[in-house]
């Protein structure tokens, strides 16, 4: 017995010493934190799909916080997080304030679309001179003339019309924006467009879901909203008129052909008021952002290399073919080719990251 105890406890010295041999061979630099992640509250439904399939897949936890574009921004400057994401690409003034250079992955498509509560009022039709109105407080009332001779075929009633708008900083207010400077100056001169904006009028909710629900619970409200909640709640969305003078609904085909034109070579571009025939007018790419020089504040190589690896999976068919099953438009090739090459760029202590990757 006294010999199979020795035995026994000499494997077991032997095995401490070869795992500690092994940690030391690995050294600090390869150890490998959970990732973190927040902002945008727009694509929020697909990375929470596509992280919970990326656990199972690789057992490393990501976790992502949906706490608006904006805050997205501030939490990578902050640096408390590995990576932020936004639907509003940074400006050039954005970028040259940020600490270290940053890159934009782009990650998916998605729609910003208009959603309504008018029970039994289905199809309803959007001019751009009626957003305008609505948007700027100048139609206040849903059996306005302009909507009526617009939409003959619905009973619009004599109830008023309340605004819903967000009421933090958010890409969706960027692409939304955007799409309103693009088809109405007086839009353009007096709110113009941003990330958070001096309201005209109407009420204020915090993120995507915020939006949706006061949407869903006020009747008579109207407001804008990421597809995905407009659709996962059934709240029904205007056909809007594009610049083509089609009235179009957002689905992945309309979205998608927002997304034809040639893209600059880091992806900061807006899709919205597409002259394609068939594109859904207010539609955009969001993206994820991180430091393109990973050695900061300590961080380790591992740590570095497995967002990567995060990233590069993100835009593999594997997690692009999730897109479509929660209303987002997955990357055209070209995005995607765009995509590989900015990721391949990032670097640590000077030398790219993406090489280091095992077959």
């Amino acid at each position: 017995m006294k010999k199979l105890f020795i035995v026994l406890l000499m494997a077991g010295l032997f095995l401490a010493c070869q795992n500690g041999k092994k940690k030391t061979d690995q050294g600090e630099n390869d150890k490998v934190a959970s990732l973190s992640a927040a902002g945008a509250t727009f694509p929020m439904p697909y990375y929470n799909m596509v992280i919970k399939d990326y656990i199972k897949k690789t057992d490393v936890l990501v976790t992502y916080g949906g706490i608006g574009s904006g805050g997205g921004i501030k939490s990578l400057k902050d640096k408390v997080v590995d990576i932020g994401a936004t639907d509003a690409f940074l400006s050039d003034e954005k970028l040259a304030a940020m600490p270290g250079e940053i890159v934009h992955i782009p990650t998916c498509l998605g729609a910003v679309v208009i959603a309504y509560n008018l029970p039994g009022i289905e199809g309803l039709k959007l001019t751009e001179a009626i957003q305008e109105g609505i948007f700027m407080g100048e139609i206040t009332k849903w059996n306005d003339d302009q909507l009526k001779s617009n939409n003959p075929e619905l009973e619009l009633p004599d109830q008023d019309i309340a605004f819903v708008h967000r009421s933090d900083g958010s890409g969706t207010t960027f692409i939304f924006s955007d799409y309103m400077c693009k088809i109405s100056q007086k839009w353009s001169d007096e709110v113009g467009r941003g990330k958070s904006l001096k309201w005209p009028m109407g009420i204020g909710a915090k993120g995507n879901p915020g939006v949706a629900g006061t949407i869903k619970s006020t009747r008579g409200a109207i407001g804008y909203i990421g597809s995905e909640y407009a659709f996962a709640q059934k709240i029904p969305v205007a056909l809007l008129k594009n610049r083509s003078g089609n009235y179009v609904k957002p689905s992945i085909e309309s979205i998608s052909a927002a997304a034809q034109a040639e893209l600059p070579a880091d992806t900061r571009t807006m899709l919205t008021n597409s002259v394609d025939a068939n594109a859904y007018p207010i539609s955009g790419f969001t993206w994820l952002i991180l430091y393109k020089e990973q050695a900061y504040d300590g961080r380790s190589k591992g740590q570095a290399l497995a967002t990567l690896q995060f990233l590069d999976w993100l835009i593999s068919p594997e997690a692009q073919a999730v897109a479509s099953k929660v209303n987002y438009a997955p990357l055209p090739d070209k995005a995607v080719t765009q995509a590989r090459t900015i990721l391949k760029s990032v670097t640590y202590n000077g030398a790219p990251l993406l090489t280091e990757q095992k077959e």
